[in-house]
């Protein structure tokens, strides 16, 4: 008597997605400064631009007051801070950002801890363009008004082109932005990637044998707060 063997059941898209999420864990990435940070600057680059549309200079410039204090401790926290935060855990030559550009549509298990070697030369680019702003601004609006305390000191070409490049780094971040956006879509409709998520949570899934970062303790977090806010009102009152 003859015996048919019964072919192996298929799997199911689920039953897939249950394997593959067996093979990883729920990581903590990101500390909570660094996306105590990230929001932070989402909600001041809006507030900068209503309060400019609304002709509102005094919120205005307080908006960039505490803009640049966030950005010197950004600084800092890239040299002292979370693993996933320093400089040198994600900084990326040119062709490695481009060999990673070129694999974008290629859909594969996410092990990145951190910034990915494109999203490395975004926050470069976002963090220079940042302080840019902030400290042209510094300059033209310090004293709530059109001038700033330089600006009769220095050569009226040298105020023109600080006033100018002021208005310029602003179109530029807003470009730099509009593109970040953008990869974020790519990356959530290419690779089934969510990036957005783990800046909101502080984790993601990873693979099992993937190392998680170290963390920074929040006390040096509050001591360099402490220190670049009074850094930041200084420059405000001084520059």
């Amino acid at each position: 008597m003859m015996y048919r063997m019964k072919p192996p059941p298929l799997s199911s898209p689920r039953s897939s997605l249950n394997q593959a999420a067996a093979g990883t864990r729920r990581t903590a990435v990101w500390d909570l400064p660094t996306r105590l940070f990230h929001w932070a600057v989402v909600a001041l680059i809006i507030a900068l631009y209503v309060s400019q549309r609304i002709n509102r200079m005094d919120l205005h410039v307080a908006a960039g007051i505490i803009l640049l204090a966030l950005l010197i401790f950004r600084i800092l926290w890239g040299f002292f801070g979370a693993e996933t935060a320093r400089f040198r855990h994600f900084a990326a030559s040119p062709a490695t950002a481009l060999r990673h550009l070129l694999h974008l549509a290629r859909r594969e298990p996410d092990r990145t801890v951190g910034h990915n070697p494109a999203g490395a030369w975004m926050v470069f680019l976002l963090l220079g363009l940042l302080l840019g702003e902030t400290l042209s601004g510094l300059y033209t609006n310090n004293d709530v008004a059109n001038d700033g305390p330089f600006t009769e000191i220095v050569p009226a070409p040298l105020a023109n082109f600080i006033s100018d490049l002021h208005t310029i780094l602003w179109d530029a971040l807003l470009g730099a932005i509009a593109l970040h956006l953008l990869a974020i879509f790519i990356y959530a409709v290419l690779k089934r990637q969510n990036l957005v998520g783990p800046m909101l949570t502080g984790a993601k899934r990873l693979p099992r044998d993937v190392t998680p970062p170290r963390f920074a303790s929040l006390a040096l977090a509050l001591l360099l707060a402490a220190g670049s806010t009074g850094a930041a009102l200084l420059m405000a009152n001084f520059l």
